[in-house]
């Protein structure tokens, strides 16, 4: 019965760290929350990509910046689509 009250502290603290790890998981020390797996809680950013025009006047977009010319930082929702629609040409009316 000595053991008891140190068992019921132990699942306490288990259940405790249980708890920070799925509700904030951003919040844990980097080396801890790099070494558990992710928690189902979390919303993953998509990675940025960058808008560019290369020295034709093209249009570029990568997902690394270009070193020697402007561009724009585009951030988007993986979950919409980010294609622009299309209009033939002979559907054009003038």
């Amino acid at each position: 019965m000595n053991g008891r009250p140190w068992a019921w502290l132990l699942l306490a603290a288990i259940g405790a760290a249980a708890a920070w790890w799925y509700f904030f998981p951003a919040t844990l020390p980097t080396a801890i929350r790099h070494t558990l797996p992710a928690s189902p809680t979390v919303q993953t950013a998509p990675p940025p990509l960058y808008k560019w025009r290369d020295a034709n006047g093209r249009l570029n977009v990568t997902d690394q910046p270009p070193p020697d010319r402007p561009y724009e930082t585009v951030r988007y929702n993986p979950d919409t689509n980010v294609v622009p629609g299309y209009k033939r040409p002979e559907d054009k009316k003038d």
